[in-house]
């Protein structure tokens, strides 16, 4: 097996870390079928993991978390998850937040839904799920739940004060 690449916050700029834990998932282990998709030939049940995190600046205004997979066949990696517009009070997600509903915006991710979308990555070797949370300089990032996953990233990055993650993996 090929070495891997570092993960993708490497190369962004460099902020404070964030402390992010979660009751379901951990950094490096194998997440389970609870948070797997249920379609694109994976049959898991699709619900977001618990998150919790702690160590946001002063100026935090807002929170985003997002769950991308760099290792995607794609050229571009694979958005599964992109929440923003978390006000900056709420230091938790119970399992399952990732649903589309009232608690920040979900923006459409690369399965095109505005909601969690699990792991379901193509045979071969582990992929790796990170599972950031972003502390914002904004109370509202700017764009709305139909923007690009790329777009909405790119906004993320420039007003990010700090970050934190877990990067669980999954393999068919």
């Amino acid at each position: 097996m090929s070495s891997r690449p570092p993960i993708p916050y490497d190369f962004l700029p460099q902020v404070p870390a964030l402390t992010v834990e979660s009751d379901d998932v951990r950094d490096g282990e194998t997440l389970a079928k609870t948070h797997v998709f249920n379609d694109w030939g994976s049959d898991g049940q699709n619900v977001s993991p618990h998150l919790r995190w702690s160590g946001a600046p002063e100026g935090t205004l807002s929170y985003a978390v997002t769950c991308f997979d760099p290792d995607a066949p794609t050229g571009s990696g694979f958005w599964h998850w992109l929440l923003f517009d978390l006000p900056a009070d709420v230091t938790e997600l119970p399992a399952g937040a990732g649903a589309d509903g009232d608690l920040g915006v979900h923006g459409r991710n690369d399965y095109s839904i505005n909601a969690y979308g699990g792991a379901a990555p193509p045979p071969g070797f582990p992929h790796r799920y990170i599972f950031a949370v972003h502390a914002l300089d904004v109370e509202k990032l700017g764009v709305d739940r139909d923007t690009p996953p790329a777009v909405i990233g790119f906004n993320i990055t420039a007003h990010t004060l700090a970050r934190g993650y877990i990067a669980p993996v999954y393999e068919t």
